[in-house]
């Protein structure tokens, strides 16, 4: 079954452009996953230190692949520092 990852990233002050750049490295080979159906980084207009990701994946076990690539695994160890709240992540699905 197809499911929707929603990731919410809230970065230090000063540190927002740069949480931008490791965003845009890991989207990029992200969308080249076989089970990765669909995936975008998007920036807050009102609190430009907030960061979403949206994607979606062919199943859970695409997304849990996707959880331990290299890529991955970097981007998170880059961003973790940057961030000052923790990761906020919702596993769903469609219902409408």
């Amino acid at each position: 079954m197809e499911i929707y990852v929603f990731v919410r990233f809230h970065a230090q002050p000063g540190k927002a452009d740069a949480l931008e750049e490791a965003l845009c490295k890991v989207v990029p080979a992200s969308r080249k996953e076989e089970g990765c159906l669909n995936i975008h980084a998007f920036r807050s207009i009102r609190d430009p230190q907030v960061f979403h990701i949206d994607s979606r994946w062919k199943d859970e076990a695409a997304f849990d692949l996707h959880a331990r690539l290299p890529h991955t695994v970097r981007f998170i160890q880059r961003a973790e520092p940057l961030l000052d709240d923790e990761i906020r992540a919702q596993r769903c699905v469609l219902i409408v």
